[in-house]
């Protein structure tokens, strides 16, 4: 779950003169730990000026990390939260703002909050001036553009069906993927998912498995209610992930559970390449 609340209060008038350090990052700092630099100022961009500070309010946006809902969401956050340790603070651009605002705001309104006031771009500096800017204009002619998951109502996880009523859906269906779910305490009792995919089918020709492993799991981070509820021990679990792509969309419709004595699934998904569908 975020906690917006006083989610990056960019101080406006943050002494860039005060006296700083460099201190090496923590592990603990998951979301900015390895990202190229090993050092940070301190008090950093968001006026922290204890360690301890620093790690309690970065955990509650190592989520929104986590679901790479934009290619430099963890720039951006870390470039305020961890600024490298320069002769002067660089600050992100306000294009950056602006492109990690405009992917990732819907994942925060999934889990009902709205991008914070705290946040408005305008408070950053141009590109004309020295800032951190977005470089993903020049990757979008080699970039290829990816059905996008939605913020979704959570399908009910059914537990009885039939082998001849799978073929039906899959009939109707883009996609079915294997997911393994199971859940992991953090150091600060906080909830992360390892998400294991295979994918068993795919009818969008110009979709790799690998990339549909990626939407699902994006889907997955996204909908964190969803994967709460399928994941409510600590041992792993097996789903059959079903959904359609439409208009750019990614969506899950239904959702089943496998089971190691049901061979319903696996029955279903052997005879799936050779089904013919009315």
């Amino acid at each position: 779950v975020f906690a917006v609340n006083g989610f990056l209060s960019v101080a406006t008038g943050f002494d860039i003169g005060l006296s700083t350090k460099c201190v090496v990052i923590p592990k603990e700092m998951g979301m900015c730990y390895k990202t190229g630099y090993s050092e940070m100022r301190l008090p950093n961009l968001m006026g922290h000026t204890s360690m301890a500070e620093v790690i309690l309010k970065s955990t509650t946006w190592q989520h929104l990390a986590h679901t790479d809902c934009h290619p430099h969401v963890r720039m951006f956050l870390c470039s305020l939260f961890a600024p490298v340790c320069l002769d002067t603070f660089i600050h992100p651009c306000r294009s950056m703002c602006v492109a990690v605002r405009d992917s990732c705001a819907p994942v925060l309104l999934c889990h009902g909050h709205a991008w914070p006031d705290s946040m408005d771009c305008d408070r950053f500096p141009g590109d004309e001036d020295t800032c951190l800017a977005s470089v993903t204009k020049e990757y979008k002619p080699l970039h290829k553009v990816l059905p996008k998951p939605a913020c979704q109502t959570c399908p009910a996880v059914e537990e009885f069906f039939t082998h001849k009523r799978l073929l039906e859906v899959f009939c109707d269906s883009n996609f079915a993927v294997k997911v393994k779910l199971s859940k992991r305490r953090t150091v600060f009792d906080d909830q992360e998912y390892d998400i294991e995919c295979q994918v068993e089918f795919i009818t969008q020709g110009s979709l790799l498995p690998y990339e549909t492993q990626s939407m699902i799991q994006q889907w997955l981070l996204m909908n964190d209610k969803c994967t709460q509820r399928m994941t409510q021990s600590h041992r792993p679990m097996v789903y059959l992930l079903v959904g359609s792509i439409e208009e750019g969309i990614i969506l899950v419709n239904q959702v089943y559970h496998w089971q190691r004595k049901d061979s319903q699934l696996t029955l279903a998904t052997q005879k799936w390449p050779y089904h013919k569908c009315l």
